[in-house]
């Protein structure tokens, strides 16, 4: 498949690739490569301490180092670069994202867009006039509680240098904030599931504002924005603003948009819709 492009797949924040496996198994099914990027400290490269298993040691689980510490969003960045160099040599590659994972695209795409023939966003982080952070305080974030994870945070993050999460919690008020968050228009077994496919731990690097979307660079790629109707976590009225945003920044390279009805996770889980619509961006 010389001319078929390969689909390099970026996480967003707590997550790894093994939960791009069902979304690839239909990409497969339909002819294409794809591969899922593991960022560093993800995957089989993330800490699962001893006091994270039943029963659990919340005392221990709060001092236990954890491998991503450190990790910054170059670091990020430099991972999908280096997968997307060995993809190139195949022919065309399309880089997706989803969720916080749109903020290390955006920076790879700020750093050698050379390598990207398109950049995708499934709901996604796409920074153009505020860094990361910021967007929180503004009105299309209003609903969005920002401290969803907080019910479940384990330790300092300061002092652990990461974000630490309990997603084995039982407790019910954290579980329905994750829910409603992540997963409303899942089963509650598809939530479990996909609730233990989390790692504990993630980087506190997002980015600044340096890191937004540069037209000079980023901007010259063609791009699609795939929003999710029903997502509660990023909400569609923000995923607008970054769409307006970046059209703003390079009007005679806007987004190409594209809607999934579904919240945050659902694509993931029910990737067959998903996989239709990247394939029919591969012969763009």
């Amino acid at each position: 498949m010389p001319n078929q492009p390969t689909f390099i797949l970026v996480h967003g924040a707590f997550a790894n690739s093994f939960s791009f496996a069902p979304l690839q198994a239909e990409l497969g099914l339909l002819g294409h490569r794809s591969v899922a990027v593991d960022l560093p400290g993800h995957g089989f490269e993330a800490t699962s301490p001893a006091s994270y298993q039943a029963p659990q040691d919340l005392d221990a689980l709060a001092t236990e180092p954890g491998s991503i510490k450190g990790v910054t969003l170059a670091d990020n960045a430099a991972r999908v670069i280096e997968a997307l160099e060995r993809a190139k040599r195949n022919g065309p590659t399309i880089l997706v994202s989803h969720s916080r994972g749109g903020t290390t695209a955006t920076a790879v795409a700020n750093a050698r867009p050379d390598l990207i023939d398109r950049i995708v966003y499934v709901s996604a982080w796409c920074p153009v006039d505020l860094e990361v952070g910021d967007y929180y305080a503004e009105p299309e974030m209003a609903d969005v509680d920002a401290g969803s994870l907080s019910l479940a945070l384990v330790g300092n993050p300061a002092e652990l240098g990461l974000l630490r999460v309990n997603f084995r919690t039982a407790d019910p008020a954290a579980l329905a904030a994750f829910r409603h968050a992540f997963a409303a228009d899942l089963t509650d077994d598809e939530f479990r599931v996909f609730l233990n496919t989390f790692q504990c731990d993630e980087n506190l690097d997002a980015g600044t504002y340096a890191d937004r979307a540069q037209a000079a660079t980023w901007g010259r790629i063609p791009r699609t924005y795939v929003r999710l109707a029903d997502d509660t976590s990023l909400p569609p009225a923000f995923q607008d603003r970054m769409i307006r945003e970046a059209d703003t920044l390079t009007p005679d390279n806007p987004f190409d948009v594209r809607t999934l009805a579904g919240g945050h996770l659902r694509w993931l889980v029910h990737p067959k819709p998903a996989a239709e619509l990247l394939a029919g961006l591969a012969a763009l």
